[in-house]
Order: C-alpha cells, then structure tokens, then sequence
C-alpha cells in the first residue's frame, strides 16, 4: 500500500498534529509507504491564479508549479486527510490544495459531450479517510449539514475506486475536551486506521 497523508493545521503541538502521528506509527507497523504533505509547513498557495484557471483543462500547463503534488495523488492507492473542522468546512489552505491539485486529466475526465457529466480519474485509490477535529457537537455539526465531510466523502469518493473503502472519525465539542477523551480519541483513530488498512 501507498499511503499519501495530506495534513492540515497550523500550530505545533496540536491535536490534531497527536492524530496524525499515531496514524504515521500505525502505517509504518504495517510496511505501509507513506508520503506526508504538511500543507502549512510547505506554505502552499490555496490561491488557483488566472494562469492556472486559464490553462486548467490544458493537460500539459495545468500542472505548472504543482507538479510533486500531481505526482503524489496518482502515485497513492490510500489518500488520508487530517485536519480541524472550521465553519464545518475545509480550512482554506486544504480547500485550495483540492481546488489546485485535483485536476482535469488527473483527479477527474472532463464530460466527454453534451449533457454528459465528469468521469473519475482516481480509481486507484482503493481507500479513502478523514480524521479531523470539530469545536461543535455532532448534533449542531449534522445540522448545518457537514459540508467538509461531504466534499471529501462524497464528491472526493465519487473520482476513486468504485469499492473504495472510507473511514471518518471526529472528535466533537472539541473546544471543551479532555485529557481523558483526547486519549480515548487517539485509541479510536488507531482502531479506525488499523480497520481501513486490514479491509
């Protein structure tokens, strides 16, 4: 397996920095290849410029400046996110990294006529997960509707393997936590990674 793991938060020493390395330890007991993208460590661009909006179905200038991170996503069979829930969404830098790397004659075909739709270009990524971190509830979080879940469990899913495996693990209420349930956290993403790999 080839694990590519795309990590997204800014502050040293955070939980969710805790989560990811627990899920790099399990991954390497496993023999598993990995590559890890430290989004705000890189200091990546979120940002889609005029040029690569202008070029973006040009499948030989689309990929200028972006050419490592191209490269990583056709190179997994496993795509981990990692990453606290904001507004219920993305952070910008991640929204961005998916707006800027997920690209045409990569990620996804462009319609191939009239009324027809985008064709998957992931199919192999055979597994698919989130852990992330939300200062809400699970209630208030279902309620707004999700929307970072959805467009990584939905709209990323739909452009991987058609028996993709997904895992998603939350810590909620994330704000008023514990030691005791940080932990209790970090033993439930051990079992969710060691179930994904193991399926």
């Amino acid at each position: 397996m080839r694990a590519l793991i795309v990590y997204a938060h800014p502050r040293d020493g955070s939980f969710n920095e805790a989560i990811r390395d627990i899920i790099l330890q399990r991954l390497q007991g496993y023999g598993v290849e990995i590559r890890l993208r430290d989004l705000y460590d890189e200091a990546f661009n979120p940002v889609m410029d005029k040029f690569q909006l202008e070029n973006y179905d040009d499948h030989s200038q689309n990929k200028v400046g972006l050419e490592e991170y191209v490269e990583d996503l056709v190179w997994c069979d496993m795509l981990i996110f990692v990453y606290p829930t904001w507004w219920y969404g993305l952070p910008a830098i991640l929204k961005g990294w998916i707006d800027r790397v997920f690209l045409p004659g990569i990620a996804f075909h462009m319609p191939s006529g009239q009324g027809k739709n985008i064709s998957p270009g992931l199919k192999h990524i055979t597994r698919l997960a989130i852990f992330t971190t939300c200062g809400a509830s699970w209630w208030l979080t279902q309620f707004v509707g999700s929307p970072g879940k959805r467009t990584i469990l939905r709209g990323v899913r739909l452009l991987c393997a058609r028996n993709c495996k997904v895992a998603y693990l939350a810590h909620y209420l994330m704000d008023s936590s514990t030691e005791e349930s940080r932990n209790t956290h970090l033993s439930k993403v051990a079992r969710k990674l060691d179930s994904l790999v193991k399926r």
